[in-house]
């Protein structure tokens, strides 16, 4: 059977070691990627991340969350175990909601160079108010800008997530 990643590329990679450093601050270096072998081919990729945690800038408490990455790979993916690195500095990491969301947003479009990309954080009450933000990004050509267009003005909570009768 034919290897579809070479020893060479995968060496590069920092997963697999035989222990984890987990970050304990904010830590965008912990993202990689690697190349797409089907840059031909527009497809969705997801991840959803059901235990994101982050700080309140303000007064230290945690915030709970599901983060959701939509994304159309151009020439890079990004490598799903530094994902969960990146994502788990955050813990410690003081930021509002959307201030964390349009991060996640940004470092990953500057890591990966997507044809299109968004990010949605489903955050937990906290006071009765549950507060859903929405960040995307769109590097290619007409029909990813329209895309980006349509889902902007389409957006609701749950409508690229979970469909908000399934949240609580």
């Amino acid at each position: 059977m034919k290897q579809l990643r070479s020893k060479k590329e995968l060496a590069k990679l920092k997963l697999g070691t035989n222990h984890t450093l987990y970050p304990t601050t904010y830590s965008p270096e912990q993202l990689e990627s690697i190349l797409n072998k089907n840059p031909q081919i527009d497809a969705w990729t997801t991840f959803i991340c059901t235990e994101f945690t982050s700080l309140c800038p303000k007064t230290n408490q945690p915030d709970f969350a599901k983060i959701f990455i939509n994304y159309i790979a151009d020439k890079k993916i990004v490598e799903s175990k530094s994902l969960k690195l990146y994502l788990f500095s955050f813990r410690n990491h003081g930021d509002f909601h959307e201030d964390c969301v349009a991060k996640i947003c940004s470092d990953l479009n500057k890591l990966i160079k997507p044809r299109y990309l968004e990010v949605v954080g489903e955050f937990t009450p906290r006071g009765g108010i549950a507060i859903f933000p929405y960040a995307q990004a769109s590097n290619h050509g007409k029909k990813y800008k329209e895309l980006s267009d349509y889902r902007m003005a389409n957006y609701a909570p749950g409508k690229y997530s979970t469909k908000i009768s399934r949240v609580y």
